[in-house]
Order: structure tokens, then sequence, then C-alpha cells
């Protein structure tokens, strides 16, 4: 029989032993590398008034958050189901004034009202960066950088990051390829859906060269240098493959140059880091702009990395410490000396206490460190 007072709400777990230490090692790691790159660590709060948070999340609406009424304010409380947009505004109010470009990096667990398909979970924990005051393809190759870094530092090998430019539709429709302004969103989306059928219904033949313009990068840029209008395209196409040769060999890097799902706040770059062992994308990222008290909108870059699917994929950092037990007795200071050594110590709390049912790897005796027999 289940006891009704072990159960959690759906999409929500605990994290047990060893798992709960392996996210912890992964989300080290992320803000390690995000620090030693000069990034600044911000810690916004897990709530915020719901009015402010939702005016500054492009991708939810106000049913997608989990609400509540604050007893001191009596106003409504949300839950963050992102961070990113509380980095912008920390970015825009509080270190309005800091010289740019402003490097801030963050980590913490977020919550979403429900989960879905693909990711059932409803709390997870992201870790990010982000480059305030440019959108520049030198700060999106230095995001990407600092993500495969971090992926890396967390373990992941075999790393694939898929590029999209989310503002092509439009971008082609006001100029050589036009489409009426009511008909662009939908054209957007039925490329998107790589629907051909839906296309040619809707009068945008033109477009259909664009489902073919995905793939390995250089394919990809290809094609899309076969499109009119290269007097816009060129400087996109340039960027791509700068980021892409930045990349060089240490990742598999596509190309799907109308992909906007996820992306629809981003600008003119998008992109998604995937791994193996882990279903969709494990992070994405891309160019977008924060908004001002003042109205004046500021350029951006940066990315988000979901922890959770990589540590439940097997990922963390690869290190073994080793775990000493102290029997009754030892001298305290040889504890201080293994801990300052890295060294784990588990220390007896009564004459019973079984080294091996601790999980120790050593036992102390005799004045050293031996390994207890598998």
């Amino acid at each position: 029989m289940t006891n009704a007072s072990a159960l959690l709400p759906e999409g929500l777990r605990d994290r047990l032993p060893p798992e709960a230490e392996a996210l912890g090692r992964v989300r080290g790691a992320v803000l390690w590398v995000a620090e030693m790159n000069g990034y600044a660590r911000v810690e916004p709060p897990l709530a915020e008034f719901a009015d402010g948070l939702i005016g500054r999340l492009k991708t939810s609406r106000a049913v997608d958050l989990l609400r509540v009424v604050d007893p001191v304010s009596q106003r409504t409380l949300a839950l963050r189901p992102d961070i990113t947009a509380q980095v912008g505004r920390i970015a825009t109010t509080r270190l309005g004034q800091r010289p740019r470009p402003l490097r801030l990096c963050y980590a913490g667990q977020v919550l979403k009202v429900r989960g879905t398909q693909l990711r059932p979970e409803r709390e997870m924990c992201q870790a990010g960066v982000e480059i305030v005051g440019t959108d520049h393809v030198a700060a999106v190759i230095e995001t990407v950088r600092v993500a495969l870094d971090a992926l890396k530092a967390a373990g992941s090998a075999d790393i694939s990051v898929d590029l999209t430019l989310p503002d092509l539709v439009p971008l082609l429709a006001a100029g050589p390829m036009p489409l009426p302004a009511d008909r662009i969103e939908t054209v957007a989306a039925e490329l998107d859906g790589k629907d051909a059928g839906a296309l040619a219904a809707l009068g945008a033949q033109a477009y259909l060269p664009l489902l073919e313009a995905a793939g390995p990068v250089e394919a990809a840029l290809g094609r899309l240098a076969t499109l009119p209008g290269q007097e816009l395209l060129d400087g996109r196409i340039a960027a791509v493959r700068a980021v892409a040769s930045a990349i060089g060999d240490r990742a598999t890097v596509t190309l799907d140059p109308t992909e906007r799902h996820g992306f629809e706040y981003q600008s003119w770059i998008g992109f998604s880091f995937f791994v193996p062992g882990v279903r969709g994308e494990v992070g994405r990222g891309g160019s977008y702009t924060v908004v001002h008290p003042d109205g004046r909108e500021e350029p951006a870059v940066g990315f988000s990395l979901f922890l959770d699917p990589l540590v439940d994929a097997g990922y963390a950092p690869d290190y073994e410490r080793r775990r000493v037990f102290l029997p009754l007795g030892t001298d305290s200071e040889i504890g201080e000396r293994l801990r300052d050594e890295a060294t784990v110590t588990i220390a007896a709390l009564t004459p019973d206490d079984d080294p091996k049912a601790l999980g120790c790897t050593h036992l102390w005796r005799d004045g050293a460190m031996q390994a207890l027999a598998g």
C-alpha cells in the first residue's frame, strides 16, 4: 500500500543518492566553466510578481505559470518557469549602469505548470550564461564555445549543434520573396512544420527551397546561397559559417534555417544542443533583446542548459572520491587532514557501525588507509 504522505505532485520528484550528488557536480561544472570565462553569477528569486514576470516571458502566457497569492503584499506571485527573463530584468535595472558587454551566469530550479510528452518533468535545474549589450557574431561564438565547454565539463561527448535563423522568413518577405503581412507568420509556421503542401496552398512556392536548405551546415549554406536576395542573405551566411568554423570538430554542426519552435523570441540566430542518450535538445540559446524600463531595447545573446536530462542519461563529471571509515576514537586531526586531501571521511558513531554498509572504500587502521575488500 502506498503511503499517501510520500506522494508527490505529478512531474515532481526527489533526487536521491547518487543522482542528487551527480546533479550537484553537473551544476558546479557548468558554473565553474562560466565563471572561468568571466561571467558573474546572479541568483534571482524563485518567485516574482506575476504581472512583471509575464511581461518579460515572451514564450509564456499567464495560464502557463504556477501562481499564488502573496500574504504580505496581497499581490499574485508566479513561480519562475525560466530564468533568462529574470537575468534580463537584473541586467536592465539593478545592473543597468554597468559597462557593456555585461556577462552574467546563473543556475537554479524552474517550475512549469505542466510538462510535455517529451519532458514530463515540471521542475528542472536550468543553468546558463547571458551577454547583454551585443549580439555580434563574436558574442554568439563565445556563448556557443562556453556551452560546449560546459557540456564537456559535465561529462558529455559527441555533442551536436543545430543552428537556425529565426528572422529569415520576415527578412525575405520584406525583400526578394514578398508576402502579404498577414501571411508571414503562417508561412513561417508551415516551414517550421515542413509542410510543402500547405506552402503551395498559401501561394508561397518561392519558399519551398528552404525546406531543402537543412542538414549538414556547409551543404545547407550552399542551398541558401542559391536563393534570391543574396544581398540580404550574405551577412547571415557569413555569420553562420563563422560560427560553424569556430566550433570546428568539437561538435557536429547542422543548420535548419526555418526552425522556430522554441525560438519565438530569438532575433537573428538560434542554436540547440544535443547529446547521445537524451531525448530532444539538452539546451538552446541565441540572440534576443532585453527591454529597459524606459522602453529602450538592448541586444543580448546567451544559452540555457537543462541539467536533469544529462543526469538521467548518466552524465556527470567523472571523478571518484575515496570514502574512509574512521573508527571510534580516531583523532579528529586525522579526519581534518584527510578532508584537506579531498578524501571523504565517515566517522563511526557507535561500535556497531559497518564501513561497507556506510559505503566506505577504505578503513583507517594502524595510522594508514587500508582498502576494504570488495
